[in-house]
């Protein structure tokens, strides 16, 4: 008999089924990158700016006992007050390949959903503005980026749409090849005379100390820029800060180029090694030994994730998006990278996607974010 439990975080059993029901899942899956045990069980315990605004709450499948599933429910205010709609969104989810564990932990979400005055369920959405959204529909014979974006097995698109969900967005993820990004004359035209002028400039780091006092600037200029997105929703003070504690403190400061117009952040490159197989070793646990071990993959990795590129929209069209292009180019071209990966880019950022494929990028995953009526 299948019984959902929403989770107690006071506790710490019920914490731990849920954090460690997705490492057995996939513990003979070679693509899955485990990702870090502590950053579920924080948002567990509520510790994220998520919660300074929004609520959530995370159930437990049992069939006889014995966990079979697992999911998340919240509710996000300000995305909400923005689009002036009710949606409730889902995320963690993971189920055995049985429909029955997947209709019941959708009907208890969607029971927490519905007393919240929501009418719409949309899922995978996370907390944050990293987490990764979607199932995997397509590619999941590739490895997965970090945790900046999900991973599932094939099972779960069906679990999914026999429940009735249907497509909201798709978000794709392109494969570079390094040696086959061209950059016609054109646009490196184009980029040396918008740079010439003045009118926009690079901004590239000489250290971490200097990224670092950056950090709440670069958040707002990602807060800014993808306002046309489906995705967007106004980020707190605390959620940037959030942002540069988490994200930028552990990036490399060569691979983040800013563009600037007159002082003011107007677009963004952010690279980031693939550290995968060093999550993989370690299994979720961050150790001193993994952190060690976390950074010698960041130096030999031939693997580069592009999770950040973009310009405000009033600056496209004025070359800013050229100037990114090139400086895409030349961060190719400095380093060692044997492969790159542009991750998640949503179908509504139609423009970058277009000039993308254009440049010779493939995409070669989707993820698939669902939506149903409650």
């Amino acid at each position: 008999m299948i019984e959902v439990k929403e989770v107690d975080a006071n506790l710490k059993s019920q914490v731990n089924s849920f954090v460690d029901f997705q490492y057995k899942l996939y513990k003979d899956c070679p693509q899955f990158t485990p990702p870090f045990r502590g950053d579920i069980k924080r948002m567990l315990l509520r510790n994220h700016p998520f919660f300074e605004h929004s609520d959530g709450t995370f159930f437990i499948a049992y069939n006889d006992g014995e966990m079979v599933g697992r999911i998340a429910a919240m509710e996000n205010l300000p995305f909400n007050k923005h689009h002036e709609t009710k949606k409730g969104q889902f995320y963690y989810f993971d189920c055995i390949d049985e429909q029955e564990v997947a209709n019941a932990l959708f009907d208890r979400a969607f029971e927490w959903l519905h007393d919240r005055g929501l009418n719409d369920a949309v899922g995978p959405k996370g907390f944050g503005a990293f987490d990764g959204y979607g199932i995997q529909v397509e590619g999941t014979e590739h490895h997965q980026m970090m945790n900046m974006m999900n991973y599932n097995f094939t099972y779960y698109p069906g679990l999914i749409e026999k429940y009735g969900f249907s497509k909201e967005v798709d978000f794709v993820s392109c494969y570079i090849a390094p040696e086959k990004f061209i950059l016609p004359e054109k646009v490196k035209i184009i980029a040396e005379k918008v740079e010439a002028k003045g009118n926009f400039a690079v901004k590239r780091f000489s250290s971490k100390k200097e990224l670092m006092s950056w950090a709440l600037k670069i958040g707002e200029a990602y807060n800014n820029t993808f306002v046309n997105n489906w995705e967007y929703y106004p980020l707190s003070q605390n959620e940037i800060q959030f942002l540069k504690d988490d994200i930028l403190a552990y990036a490399d400061h060569r691979l983040i180029k800013l563009i600037t117009h007159k002082d003011k952040v107007i677009g963004f490159l952010l690279g980031f090694p693939d550290v995968s197989a060093a999550m993989k070793r370690h299994n979720g646990r961050l150790t001193p030994w993994a952190m060690v071990d976390l950074l010698r993959e960041s130096k030999r990795t031939k693997w580069l994730s592009l999770n950040g590129a973009g310009i405000l929209p009033e600056y496209q069209g004025r070359g800013g998006n050229a100037l990114l292009y090139s400086e895409m180019l030349k961060l190719l071209d400095d380093y060692s990278f044997e492969h790159v990966e542009q991750t998640q880019m949503a179908e509504t950022a139609v423009q970058i996607r277009r000039d993308m494929v254009n440049l010779g990028v493939q995409p070669y995953k989707n993820h698939r974010v669902y939506h149903k009526n409650i």
